[in-house]
């Protein structure tokens, strides 16, 4: 299956894309297929918006999220966006191509050339928010112990 991640951050007064580019950018990979599409705000240039596209399963999706909180620890861009992120997390339910002109028949929801099974999609879903919740839990506690120890130096 294939998370969708969509964060929307927002650069300081004076960052530039690049700056942000540069202290997001990361240094460990995923070990899955992952792309991620970043994109400028047309109408607002500060805000920057990554979707991310990776192929998880069940068993190892939480070790991807470690890896991501473990970046975003170790390489921190607070000086480079704004506090307020953005955060939209998913799985793709359907792969729609509608480039042919004309009329076009309606089709079940598919995902690779597979039809997907709403039922237990909806399962995975369930299983995909609690995992989310409690690695962003965790991440939440571990940036403000880090915070802290940052404030008491």
């Amino acid at each position: 299956m294939i998370q969708v991640a969509i964060l929307s951050r927002r650069l300081r007064e004076g960052k530039t894309y690049e700056d942000f580019r540069k202290a997001w950018y990361h240094t460990v990979g995923f070990g899955t297929a992952n792309r991620m599409l970043t994109v400028i705000n047309a109408t607002d240039p500060r805000e920057v918006i990554v979707i991310g596209l990776t192929e998880i399963d069940l068993e190892s999706f939480e070790a991807g999220l470690n890896i991501d909180v473990k970046e975003r620890l170790d390489h921190s861009f607070d000086d480079v966006i704004e506090p307020d992120i953005g955060r939209t997390f998913g799985l793709l339910v359907s792969e729609d191509d509608f480039s042919a002109e004309g009329a076009i028949g309606y089709k079940p929801p598919t995902v690779g050339g597979e039809e997907i099974d709403l039922d237990r999609f909806m399962g995975d879903l369930t299983k995909v928010a609690s995992t989310i919740a409690g690695v962003s839990a965790r991440r939440d506690r571990l940036k403000a112990q880090r915070d802290e120890e940052k404030g008491a130096r």
